[in-house]
């Protein structure tokens, strides 16, 4: 597994001992992804549900983000989002917090915290997609416009809405479906 673009290109990340409990995203799903969303994340704050390795906001982080939030609550996952962060020397735009991903957005919401990317990759037995677009709704940590990016398994369907959440992409890869959504706050 490696970063695939960005001031960090190539760099190897540090894998789980076995997928049972984290999943890494693919790098062709990663590429993919941010194919999608432009391939430059310049001057974004991000949000990674869900951490695991933290490949996805660390990707984010070597294509321009300004600050990435990891959350995740497998102590082996925390470690990895470490030890991935001190050897891409990222430390200085990375935050890891050890939480469950709905605390977690709970207590970012609480602090005003906001975000214009966020993703959300949890093991495909959760069917959390629903869950978590409602909880970043309800805390209020995503900027108008600001991208949710839902990877899940194939026995999750996500509507066409959810809230002020709108697809706006969907991705097949397999056992993995990326759906994509931009949060349009309609105003009356």
């Amino acid at each position: 597994m490696r970063i695939v673009a960005g001031s960090a290109k190539g760099r190897v990340l540090a894998a789980p001992k076995s997928d049972d409990v984290i999943r890494p995203t693919a790098d062709r799903v990663r590429e993919t992804i941010f194919n999608v969303l432009g391939q430059r994340c310049d001057g974004l704050t991000v949000l990674d549900l869900f951490a695991g390795t933290g490949a996805l906001g660390l990707e984010a982080v070597s294509r321009g983000a300004i600050k990435a939030v990891l959350i995740d609550r497998d102590k082996e996952a925390l470690a990895l989002c470490r030890l991935n962060t001190d050897t891409l020397k990222f430390t200085d735009r990375v935050e890891i917090i050890p939480a469950t991903a709905i605390a977690g957005i709970a207590a970012l919401g609480k602090k005003g915290r906001v975000f214009e990317l966020v993703f959300s990759d949890p093991p495909y037995a959760l069917t959390a997609g629903v869950p978590v677009l409602e909880a970043l709704a309800d805390a209020k940590v995503v900027s108008e416009g600001g991208v949710a990016v839902i990877e899940h398994g194939r026995e999750e369907t996500l509507p066409e809405r959810v809230g002020d959440f709108v697809r706006i992409d969907e991705r097949d890869f397999g056992t993995a479906i990326v759906t994509i959504f931009r949060l349009t706050i309609q105003t009356a």
